[in-house]
């Protein structure tokens, strides 16, 4: 055993020694990155032991010598926006020379999903990708990847934008890159360093998560981080037994697809709807049917089958014959059914649903599942049936998450570029967060400062508070959603904070809102007038200021009315307040304008003690500023929240 260890430390010095043969630099830097104007511009890499490293860039030459573990690092001078430039790097072994450089103002863009949200997926995408022909904007994309140790390096390469590559730039930093490009006419660079359903504490540090209270810790206790490893490679060993179970689908052997198939021990579920009850916790295939009778007109004639979004896969058929299969859990399904498939009578809808993970279902609009047969629809609307096929419980497989642990993210993700000199950070995250909203107003803050600690300086922060979305509320109720707002609200109260409101522009049955041209221009109002001189310019909708009760009536003052408060209705009602009384019963109220206060007041309600705005998941939401910015979502009591758990 002892020569066996021998054997593998030397095999292992030669190959750390090795890989240190060269001169190497982190993926950050790379032909057409962008380096922060006005700051020392921090270089460093790694080479052999001891090894000489010359770097130079413009007119500066500097030396360093790499420590005993070939780590080595220098700092460069400040310089004012320009370029492009060259960066050369010397060792005794190679030379590397990094072109096509710009200087000008540089911004981490972090968060989930809506971050993530690429250019493609947008609004308007095709103008916008033809048109983004902005060779001054430049963007790096951080490849996906979770550590439970600190990594020095993360990949990725620089982009120069184009309608070449900006399809896959984030679409809310691409807008807010370009809305200061355009007013500032300098570079821009954004790093993109984002993950689709991650939670806030993923992106912290672990020496800033062990110092919260334990109540925000408790649930990472059960974690075992020192067998890690371990379980991560029996995790991969259950999924390539899974993923071996897919290609052998009962389904798909038994032909649970075919039209005479007896699908009558199965269970029922409705569709449209995001899965619930016993179907919430599966991940994997789920078989479902709906039988639709037709009338003699309708048999042999070509249609349409309109199923909407199915998160996440699915392949369909009718009849037991394939009319379509789909990838993505945002994608319409519109198939077309070929002539002399329908009959009269009987026709069976099979829809394999291929659920990857989290939420699953046939989702969309009722009024949109049908079939199309000429001008006719036939609604599918209703209970379907459904039976599970392969899932990851049966092979007691759950997916390596980035929410496992705390830090997995930032570790891997954000640590390894905290040398590089930023402007600020714009984020777009909460959703994930929203059930545990009251631990959110401790877990954000504590990011924001750690964040700034890992710099080493207090940058400009700024964030999206969280969109309208889901059904609308027919009474006031409390909301996890209207919380987590509130938790980001609060925030504000650090230095160098700003947010952008879009309760106006988001969508009832999609987390994921297409317009993300506003939400990257108000990200950027917060920063021209803040950080780049622009005072004029209006950033913010209107905020609650105070209260003043006269009577049955509450009127409400506001900050940042611009040139004076907007209601977006004909006849002068403003929408998604409420009043409760003593009783702390919410009913909504009767609101209008009275120069730039507004008035509020409920015949149910005559003696009012406390007003919300905009309390809700999905409010409605008609009052702005002149500049056409959104009033802020508020409440003036101080009762207990529903994510407040102690």
């Amino acid at each position: 055993m002892k020569k066996v260890s021998i054997l593998f430390f030397l095999f292992y010095t030669v190959l750390s020694y090795s890989a240190f043969a060269e001169v190497t630099l982190p993926h950050i830097f790379s032909d057409n990155m962008v380096f922060q104007q006005q700051q020392p511009i921090k270089v460093w890499g790694w080479a052999d032991p001891k090894e000489s490293v010359e770097i130079s860039f413009l007119h500066q030459v500097k030396k360093a010598k790499a420590d005993k573990n070939g780590k080595w690092q220098l700092e460069l001078d400040a310089v004012s926006h320009g370029g492009p430039y060259e960066l050369k790097v010397k060792g005794k072994n190679n030379d590397i020379c990094f072109s096509n450089i710009l200087v000008g103002e540089v911004w981490l863009c972090a968060g989930q999903s809506n971050m993530e949200w690429i250019v493609e997926n947008v609004k308007d995408a095709k103008n916008e990708i033809s048109n983004a022909d902005y060779p001054q904007i430049r963007s790096f994309n951080v490849i996906k990847d979770m550590s439970m140790e600190l990594k020095d390096d993360l990949d990725g390469e620089w982009e120069v934008c184009s309608p070449q590559t900006v399809s896959n730039f984030s679409a809310v930093a691409y807008f807010f890159a370009r809305k200061l490009y355009k007013e500032l006419n300098i570079p821009i660079g954004i790093i993109n360093s984002s993950w689709g359903g991650t939670d806030i504490e993923s992106w912290t540090s672990a020496n800033m998560f062990e110092q919260l209270p334990a109540s925000l810790r408790a649930r990472y206790q059960s974690v075992d981080a020192k067998n890690f490893k371990q379980f991560a490679k029996e995790v991969n060993q259950r999924k390539a037994a899974y993923e071996k179970a897919l290609l052998s689908d009962p389904g798909d052997i038994q032909k649970w697809f075919t039209s005479d198939y007896d699908d009558s021990e199965w269970e029922s579920v409705p569709v449209p709807g995001i899965w619930k009850n016993e179907l919430i916790a599966v991940d994997g295939t789920v078989w479902t049917r709906f039988e639709l009778e037709l009338p003699e007109t309708a048999a042999g004639k070509p249609a349409t089958l309109n199923l909407g979004p199915i998160d996440d896969n699915d392949v369909t058929w009718i009849n037991g014959v394939e009319v379509g299969h789909t990838e993505g859990h945002t994608v319409e399904r519109v198939y077309s059914v070929p002539q002399d498939l329908l009959k009269a009578g009987k026709n069976v809808i099979t829809v394999k649903v291929i659920d990857s993970g989290g939420d699953g279902g046939v989702y969309g609009k009722a009024d949109n599942l049908c079939l199309e047969i000429g001008a006719r629809r036939y609604s599918l609307v209703g209970e379907w049936k459904y039976k599970t096929g392969v899932t990851k419980n049966q092979f007691n497989y759950i997916d390596l998450s980035p929410n496992m642990y705390y830090a997995i993210l930032f570790n891997s993700m954000i640590n390894p570029i905290t040398k590089f000199k930023v402007k600020g950070v714009i984020w777009y995250q909460g959703e994930n967060n929203s059930s545990n909203a009251y631990n959110y107003r401790t877990m954000f803050p504590a990011l924001i400062k750690d964040w700034r600690e890992q710099w080493g300086y207090e940058f400009p922060f700024y964030w999206v508070q969280l969109a309208n979305f889901m059904e609308k509320d027919e009474e006031p109720e409390d909301s996890q959603w209207a919380e987590l707002r509130e938790a980001q609200t609060m925030t504000l109260a650090l230095p160098k904070t700003g947010q952008a409101v879009i309760t106006d522009i988001g969508q009832a049955d999609d987390i994921h809102p297409r317009n993300k041209q506003d939400v990257g221009l108000r990200l950027a109002l917060n920063a021209l007038n803040k950080d780049y001189g622009m005072k004029d310019l209006v950033y913010s909708g209107p905020t609650y200021k105070s209260m003043k009760i006269e009577g049955n009536k509450v009127i409400i003052s506001f900050d940042n009315i611009a040139g004076g408060l907007i209601v977006k209705n004909k006849y002068g009602y403003i929408d998604g307040f409420a009043v409760a009384g003593k009783n702390g019963k919410f009913y909504w109220a009767k609101a209008y304008l009275d120069g730039d206060k507004v008035v509020v007041s409920s015949d149910k309600v005559m003696e009012p003690m406390d007003v919300r705005y905009s309390w809700s998941n999905n409010p409605d939401v008609n009052l702005f500023n002149s500049e056409g910015l959104p009033a802020a979502p508020f409440r003036t009591d101080k009762r207990k929240g529903i994510t407040q758990y102690d």
